[in-house]
């Protein structure tokens, strides 16, 4: 799986971690809708963390479609809300 994350790149990453990344990702979710911004920021860095940590960088000169597109770190709850598919920010 391909996924971006704005303004760093885009990363494989192994098939085998699309179940860890889609618990994340509902972790991102669950902070969303209650509406805790704290836990929010951690759950975030957890899931960009993890795909930083497990997922080989595609290099800058190479054009391939993302599968998920991640917001930035600092990204604002409004931000992240308007990336957000019906499955979340990963799919599946």
């Amino acid at each position: 799986m391909i996924v971006r994350i704005m303004g760093e790149g885009q990363f494989e990453v192994p098939d085998t971690l699309v179940d860890r990344l889609n618990e994340l990702d509902n972790a991102v979710l669950a902070d969303l809708e209650a509406g805790d911004h704290a836990d929010f920021r951690v759950s975030l860095a957890a899931l960009l963390a993890a795909v930083r940590a497990a997922g080989t960088p595609v290099a800058h000169d190479v054009l391939v479609p993302s599968e998920a597109t991640l917001p930035y770190e600092e990204a604002t709850v409004d931000e992240v809300r308007a990336l957000l598919k019906p499955d979340g920010l990963i799919p599946g």
